[in-house]
C-alpha cells in the first residue's frame, strides 16, 4: 500500500471514528434532552450539519478501502480485507438502521426510536474503532 493510500484511510477513519463516539456518548443521547417541541427543527439541523462533516469522509474512506483491497501492501491482504469488511458493516449499519430511524425521527421526538438510534449505533462505533485500530497497526508497522 502506497504511504498516501494509508494516508488517505488514516485522515478519513481517525475523523470518523472521533466523531462517531461523540454522537453515541454525547448526541444520540441528547436528543431526548431537546423535548418535543423544537425537536423536529433541531433535528433537521443536526442532520444536514453532520452530513456536511460524514459523507466526504465516508466516501473518501470508501474508495481507499476499495484502493486497499485491489493495492494490498506485501502479506497484508487479511487486513485489506478485515479493512473492507468494516466499511461495509459500517455502511451497511447506516443505511439499513441508522437512515431509516432518521427519517421516522425527522417527524417528531420519540424516545423508543432515540433508544434504538443509540443502540444500533454501537455497530458503527466499534466498527469504526476496530478499522482505526487496524490502520494503525498497519501504519506502525509500515513505519518500522
Amino acid at each position: 500500500m502506497s504511504r498516501s493510500l494509508l494516508f488517505a484511510q488514516l485522515a478519513t477513519t481517525l475523523p470518523l471514528c472521533g466523531l462517531i463516539w461523540t454522537i453515541q456518548l454525547v448526541h444520540y443521547p441528547l436528543f431526548a434532552a431537546v423535548g418535543d417541541e423544537g425537536f423536529t427543527a433541531y433535528h433537521a439541523a443536526h442532520s444536514r450539519a453532520i452530513s456536511i462533516l460524514v459523507i466526504p469522509l465516508m466516501l473518501v474512506e470508501l474508495a481507499a478501502a476499495l484502493a486497499w483491497l485491489r493495492w494490498p501492501p506485501p502479506s497484508s491482504g487479511s487486513m485489506a480485507l478485515i479493512g473492507a469488511a468494516l466499511v461495509i458493516v459500517i455502511w451497511a449499519s447506516t443505511f439499513l438502521l441508522q437512515v431509516p430511524v432518521h427519517m421516522l425521527l425527522g417527524n417528531g421526538l420519540d424516545t423508543g426510536l432515540v433508544e434504538r438510534l443509540v443502540a444500533t449505533n454501537w455497530i458503527r462505533t466499534l466498527a469504526w474503532t476496530g478499522r482505526s485500530a487496524l490502520l494503525l497497526v498497519v501504519a506502525w508497522q509500515l513505519g518500522r
